[in-house]
């Protein structure tokens, strides 16, 4: 059983910035296909970022350029990185990992940009 916690959320102004921080329960890194996914009031979950075990990374169209996918074997902890934040980056955002049939999500964090 893998557990994933996410923190770093908040209230952030249009053009501010935020780093999302994602704790797994093990290291898992080498094993699982990480990534970040998002959901707005309203509207289905999206994949925002994700990264496989191998290093291949990809990002939604719509952050690429503002967002960075990173991880620390060390500290089991993956990051988003979140710049030049708009107004329709407001959501929830949640922590993945997926191996095979195994598919673990945290529990998410609240993320708001507003002026």
């Amino acid at each position: 059983q893998v557990q994933l916690v996410e923190s770093g959320g908040g209230l952030v102004q249009p053009g501010g910035s935020l780093r999302l921080s994602c704790v797994a329960s093990g290291s898992i890194f080498r094993f699982y296909a990480m990534g970040w996914y998002r959901q707005a009031p309203g509207k289905q979950r999206e994949l925002v970022a994700s990264r496989t075990p191998g290093g291949t990374i990809n990002y939604a169209d719509s952050v690429k350029g503002r967002f960075t996918i990173s991880r620390d074997n060390a500290k089991n902890t993956m990051y988003l990185q979140m710049n030049s934040l708009k107004p329709e980056d407001t959501a929830v955002y949640y922590c993945n990992a997926q191996l095979s049939l195994a598919d673990y999500w945290g529990q998410g964090t609240q993320v708001t940009v507003s002026s």
